[in-house]
């Protein structure tokens, strides 16, 4: 019994030696602020003929009517007729005008330049 008590004695006081200062906390972390807003220079107004380059607003009525039903023979041009689900290729020219249908039923779901 001496030993155990002799061991837990030794222990506390070996235990409250220790010279090493405990690092201080660190400090606590600070919120980050947004910048301060940028006043943009307002865009000059876009006429109608620029953003109906690829004559959008003529082709909306064919949405909802069959692809049969678009002029034939259509300039590959200008036009270009897929189905929605079909490949294509990623170029943008703002003249083109995209005629989508859908695959499963001929029927034109969306048009759109580009």
């Amino acid at each position: 019994m001496k030993r155990v008590l002799s061991a837990a004695i030794l222990g506390l006081v070996l235990a409250s030696c220790s010279s090493a200062p405990e690092p201080a906390p660190p400090p606590p972390p600070t919120t980050p602020t947004a910048p301060p807003a940028i006043a943009l220079p307002a865009k000059p107004p876009v006429a109608q003929a620029e953003k109906d380059q690829c004559g959008l607003k003529d082709a909306q009525a064919f949405v909802g009517k069959p692809r049969t039903s678009l002029p034939a023979p259509v300039d590959p041009s200008r036009w270009r007729v897929a189905c929605t689900t079909c490949p294509v290729t990623m170029d943008y020219r703002a003249d083109r005008l995209n005629i989508l249908f859908n695959a499963d039923t001929g029927v034109v779901q969306e048009v759109k330049c580009g």
